[in-house]
């Protein structure tokens, strides 16, 4: 079997377990966020932090609540580290860095697990399981809360109220992300993954002297981190690391992993509106930009030119032979498409025109399928963004979902999508004018350039991967990345609740012949266009800057 039969296979194989779940799940999710009754575990949680699950929360109340939680997850977490030195399992490990501690504390309060670290040798067992591990669930357990309450705003009238957000929070964390987490796990212990508390040994003789190796709780934090859309490693090679990731099977299923909330969610949406077929316009415009660009991902890694690539049947380099390319671009294409940021090859590594890919998927905003939570509300307010371009077109005052848009919705839209290329484009242009922020390149010219750009696109969009060659471990970049990821996580969050609750006080507007059908093909694909065009209004300079450039100069 040629390699390229062997990644249509599996990504068909993907297709056809998303789809099977698809419905189940989707059903699953509208259920646990729809139902009134709380189980008995999450009463003695609200006891625990003293909230009241029956309280409704206007927008104000709501994001109160969201900020305070991940607050002092930050807080809690950066303790964590500076006093992991006299923490027990620490592995001998010392305490982490100031700098670095928040840097690290922030990346995974935001979902985002950008680690400018190696995992097995600077965090012990007690901040890897008790720290990282944990946010990994909740941080995910927030953004699913925030969709939620963006299609509750949809979905209700004459209303500011969106829910309870401790209610919300711990519902996706006991009845989805936990459950789903230890079937994972199990799944992925049975094939090989390690899972275990082990300290350092030493493994096999080596050229240079023998190698240091740590066990870990990894099954269970590989589970999650991709489940959860999180991404960061608990060893610094990823999800190439055999122990983390072992076999083709594993790789594919992980793949699935940090597919299948993101894409079920569309099926919640539908459900929760009243409205399925809308729900299936939104996986429709989803489901069109994840595949063109693993088909874009795969034509760029295997048919690029150039001696070495051409005599080896692809661009292998940085590419884990386990895996091969077809694995690899399927890898990149969707942990870029969503916030994940695991990796199972060297981005840095892949050709001009791959590396410009999965720097667009997360320029995209990441919503297609997204993060957990994160995705869909960014695809909605897209969508609303689409509705307001289609009712210029023709003269008409927008409605999405029997709910007028008007100034107020369109000024939270519009902030919501300023907010990432701000950032972005901004911290790379003072990265690059400042004289000491370049040396932390490992290559000059566009490279160097896409590696910095790389950096802070991925910061701001909570995905967490990297152009690996950039040493990010600086106070210049620990400090102004966690800065981007704490702005790309929160802020868009101020606006989607905002036009959620501006949404939820409207009086539904009925269906007139005047009306965009927006469950119909053609809205799907006003969608994609609105999607790929504002996207490329934005940010076409600085990609001809870099991944442009090295990939036409190859």
């Amino acid at each position: 079997m040629g390699p390229v039969l062997a990644g249509v296979l599996q990504l068909l194989a993907l297709a056809g377990a998303l789809a099977l779940v698809h419905i189940p799940l989707g059903n699953h999710l509208a259920r646990v966020y729809s139902g009134d009754r709380h189980w008995r575990v999450e009463k003695w949680i609200y006891r625990t932090i003293g909230a009241d699950p029956d309280t409704r929360m206007r927008p104000p109340a709501y994001l109160r609540a969201l900020l305070a939680f991940s607050l002092v997850g930050v807080l809690f977490l950066y303790a964590l580290q500076r006093l992991q030195g006299v923490l027990p399992g620490s592995l001998g490990f010392t305490s982490i860095d100031p700098d670095q501690a928040f840097n690290t504390a922030v990346s995974f309060v935001t979902n985002t697990n950008w680690q400018s670290y190696a995992g097995e040798q600077a965090m012990g067992h007690v901040v890897q399981t008790a720290g990282l591990a944990v946010q990994n669930v909740v941080s995910a357990a927030v953004g699913m809360a925030v969709a939620v309450a963006l299609i509750r705003g949809f979905a209700r009238s004459r209303t500011g109220e969106l829910g309870n957000f401790w209610a919300d929070l711990v519902r996706g964390v006991v009845r989805v992300l936990v459950p789903l987490a230890v079937v994972a796990a199990v799944v992925l212990a049975a094939c090989g993954v390690i899972q275990n508390f082990s300290g350092i040994h030493e493994v096999g003789q080596f050229t240079g002297g023998a190698r240091e190796w740590n066990g870990g709780a990894v099954a269970s934090q590989e589970a999650i981190k991709l489940l959860g859309t999180n991404g960061g490693g608990y060893f610094n090679a990823n999800s190439a690391h055999p122990f983390e990731n072992p076999t083709p099977f594993t790789n594919l299923f992980q793949i699935f992993l940090m597919l299948v909330i993101p894409f079920s969610l569309t099926r919640t949406f539908g459900v929760m509106t009243g409205s399925v077929r809308q729900g299936y316009a939104v996986l429709a415009a989803m489901g069109v930009i994840w595949l063109g660009f693993v088909a874009l991902m795969m034509w760029a890694e295997f048919a690029h030119h150039g001696p070495a690539p051409e005599l080896a049947g692809g661009a292998y380099e940085g590419k884990e032979v386990r895996f091969g390319i077809g694995a690899s671009s399927l890898f990149a294409t969707s942990t870029t498409l969503t916030s994940t940021g695991a990796v199972n090859s060297f981005h840095s590594s892949f050709t001009g025109l791959g590396g410009g890919i999965a720097l667009l998927g997360m320029m995209l905003g990441e919503i297609a399928p997204g993060g957990a939570g994160s995705g869909l509300y960014g695809m909605l307010v897209m969508a609303i963004i689409a509705v307001f371009l289609a009712g210029l077109m023709v003269g008409r005052t927008p409605e999405y979902l029997g709910k007028k848009i008007g100034t107020r919705e369109i000024k939270a839209a519009a902030c919501f999508i300023l907010v990432t290329p701000a950032l972005v484009l901004v911290f790379t242009a003072v990265a690059m004018a400042l004289p000491t922020p370049p040396h932390s390149m490992a290559n000059g010219g566009a490279h160097g350039f896409s590696e910095i750009l790389y950096a802070y696109t991925s910061a701001a969009n909570n995905n967490g991967s990297a152009f690996a060659g950039l040493n990010a471990d600086t106070q210049w970049f620990n400090s102004t990345l966690g800065l981007c990821m704490l702005l790309g996580r929160f802020l868009p969050m101020v606006f989607v609740l905002a036009l959620a609750g501006s949404l939820a006080g409207q009086r539904p507007v009925p269906v007139t012949a005047g009306t965009l059908r927006t469950e119909k093909p053609l809205f799907t694909g006003v969608l994609v266009g609105a999607i790929l065009i504002i996207t490329g209004l934005t940010y076409f300079p600085a990609l001809a800057l870099g991944p442009l450039a090295e990939g036409l100069a190859a």
